[in-house]
């Protein structure tokens, strides 16, 4: 039986693309205060992204807002009322964001911040032997199979992990009545990521706390 290597390989090429294409975010922990009752009418959601960087703070907001609003909460994020980075000297006290948070009449608060970066080198071989399917072949055949692998050294590469936690507090109480963590690997770009992200956040949200 004559084995067709190049198919094989093509197909193994096509399933690691749709795996690399699939959603790189994804849940390693989630906690929900044992006190909490369900079915609370929360209508307003404030969505505030704990970093100092700016277009990141923006981004990781707009896409948590959004999809606050596709499940049916109406959102207020922070760079639209406060100024957009957070510094020692701009970031808002505790008191005035609570405020601000009471005046636009939000029953939660929603926080995000990176817990833990990670950077990994490992290495990626290049092509493996594998039987020749047709020994006997003129020159031309054997030739033109094997000079594909003849250019296809190894390389390292760096893998990059990022743990995000998300939590819920009722605006009233500032209590906290929900924390997910979740872990990313490799994001493409910081807007595929927050929107991963903030998808797997709310939805998690939504289902944990039975929100709707």
């Amino acid at each position: 039986m004559r084995i067709h290597i190049h198919r094989l390989v093509a197909s193994v090429a096509v399933v690691m693309l749709a795996a690399q294409c699939g959603p790189s975010q994804r849940v390693t922990s989630s906690w929900t205060d044992p006190n909490y009752r369900s079915g609370k009418p929360y209508k307003k959601v404030f969505i505030v992204a704990l970093t100092n960087r700016q277009n990141a703070r923006m981004v990781i907001e707009d896409a948590l807002a959004a999809t606050a609003v596709a499940q049916g909460i109406q959102a207020v994020k922070s760079h639209d009322v406060f100024k957009p980075s957070f510094t020692q000297e701009t970031t808002p006290s505790r008191e005035a964001m609570m405020a601000k948070v009471k005046e636009l009449g939000c029953d939660l608060i929603f926080t995000t911040t990176l817990v833990e970066r990670r950077s990994e080198a490992r290495y990626v071989p290049g092509s493996v032997y594998a039987p020749f399917p047709g020994y006997g072949y003129r020159f031309r055949g054997y030739y033109n199979y094997w000079y594909p692998f003849i250019y296809d050294p190894g390389y390292y590469t760096t893998d990059r992990r990022y743990s995000m936690e998300g939590t819920l507090f009722e605006a009233d109480s500032e209590s906290m009545i929900w924390s997910v963590q979740t872990e990313s690997y490799n994001p493409e770009s910081l807007e595929r990521f927050s929107t991963e992200m903030a998808q797997v956040m709310m939805e998690r949200a939504v289902r944990d706390l039975r929100m709707r």
